[in-house]
C-alpha cells in the first residue's frame, strides 16, 4: 500500500535554499527490499554534491544515502531480516532524507543491541568508508605511518580511532587549535596545523625525509599536489572525496616525475556490492565501536527540515565530528 512520508526533495539544483521538506509517496517495498522507519539520519559532503548537480541526476529527486531506525515491511525475497529489526545502512537509493525509505536487503545490516540510532546514523556510511580505505584499498599492517586530511572531520575522527587499533602512526592535518585537539585526542599519532603550517616541511621532518607510503586525501583539488608530495616512491594517492572540488586536468606525467606514484579513486560500493562484503565490513567496525576501541563523536543534531542548515554548517567547516538529522 502506498503511504506519504515527509522528505527533503531537490526540484532544482543549487545551493541550500532548493531543498524542499515535502510530503512525497512511499510505495511497498520490492521483493528484495525492506522500509526502514527512520529513527536518524546521516549526513555526509556526498549530500551536497548532489544538492549543487556536482554528481548528476535528473530532478526532482531525494538526498541521502545513511540513516537508522526499525523494519516496517519486508519483500518477498527477504530473508535475513524481519519487521520489528533495529537496522542501520550507509549505501542506498538516493533518498535517505525522509521519514521511511525502502532499502535493498544487501546493503542493510542489523545493529547490536548496543549501539544506538543516532549513534549509527552517524557511523554507517563514514565507518564504512574508513573500513574500505583502511583494511581494502591499502590494508594497513600496523607498522606504517601514514597521512590522513581533515582528520577532524566526521570521517577523519574515525579514521584516528581506527589507526590507533591497528597500531598505525597516523599524521592528521585539521585547521585551528580546537581541531588539531580532537584529532590528537581520538588517536592521531601527530596533527598538522595547514592554517599555520606547510604540510609537505612537517611530513618530512616527521618521517625522517622517508615520506609516506600512502595518503589519504578527501579534501579534493586544494590537496591534491601537496599529498602527491608527501608520497615516496611508488607511494598511492588515495583520493576519496572532493570537499573543496573535484581534481582535474591531472597530467599522469606528474606521476612519474614525483616517484612513480599510484592513484585511487575508490568508492565504498565497489568495495561491499554484495551482502556478505557489506555484513563483513560493518561488524569489523561495529566490534570495533562495541569494544569502545572507537567512539562516535556527534557534533551537531539538525530537525530533518532544517537539513539546508545542516548542509551550510558543513560546507563551512562550522562542524566537528558527525552530524544527524533528527526526527520528531
Amino acid at each position: 500500500m502506498i503511504r506519504n512520508v515527509k522528505a527533503i526533495r531537490v526540484h532544482e539544483h543549487g545551493g541550500p535554499e532548493v531543498l524542499r521538506f515535502e510530503s512525497v509517496e512511499l510505495p511497498v517495498p520490492n521483493d528484495d527490499e525492506v522500509t526502514v522507519e527512520h529513527k536518524a539520519i546521516g549526513l555526509n559532503f556526498v549530500d551536497i554534491y548532489w544538492r549543487t548537480g556536482l554528481y548528476a541526476r535528473s530532478a526532482p529527486h531525494g538526498l541521502g544515502f545513511e540513516a537508522a531506525g526499525v523494519v516496517s515491511a519486508v519483500g518477498s525475497k527477504v530473508r535475513h531480516l524481519k519487521v520489528g529489526d533495529r537496522v542501520a545502512y550507509g549505501q542506498s537509493p538516493i533518498g535517505a532524507y525522509a521519514e521511511a525509505h525502502n532499502v535493498p536487503e544487501r546493503q542493510v545490516v542489523k545493529l547490536p543491541a548496543a549501539i544506538g540510532f543516532d549513534e549509527a546514523a552517524a557511523m554507517m556510511l563514514k565507518g564504512l568508508t574508513v573500513q574500505y580505505l583502511l583494511r581494502q584499498t591499502y590494508r594497513l599492517q600496523g607498522h606504517e605511518t601514514i597521512l590522513f586530511h581533515a582528520a577532524a572531520g566526521g570521517v577523519g575522527l574515525i579514521a584516528c580511532q581506527w589507526a590507533r587499533a591497528l597500531g598505525v602512526k597516523l599524521i592528521g592535518t585539521a585547521s585551528g587549535a580546537d581541531k588539531v585537539a580532537r584529532a590528537r585526542a581520538a588517536g592521531a599519532w601527530k596533527v598538522i596545523d595547514y592554517s599555520r603550517e606547510n604540510v609537505v616541511e612537517r611530513v618530512l621532518e616527521l618521517t625522517g625525509g622517508k615520506k609516506l607510503p600512502v595518503v589519504y586525501d578527501g579534501v579534493g583539488k586544494d590537496t591534491w599536489l601537496t599529498s602527491l608530495d608527501c608520497l615516496e616512491p611508488r607511494g598511492l594517492m588515495v583520493s576519496f572525496g572532493n570537499a573543496s572540488g573535484a581534481v582535474d586536468g591531472v597530467n599522469l606525467g606528474i606521476l612519474a616525475s614525483k616517484g612513480s606514484l599510484y592513484v585511487t579513486r575508490p568508492t565504498l560500493g565497489s568495495y561491499v556490492p554484495t551482502r556478505e562484503k557489506m555484513a563483513k565490513a560493518a561488524k569489523e567496525l561495529f566490534d570495533l565501536v562495541v569494544a569502545k576501541k572507537i567512539a562516535i563523536q556527534i557534533g551537531q543534531r539538525f530537525p530533518l527540515e532544517r537539513a539546508g542548515d545542516a548542509q551550510i554548517a558543513l560546507a563551512t567547516r562550522k562542524t566537528t565530528g558527525a552530524t544527524v538529522l533528527t526526527l520528531d
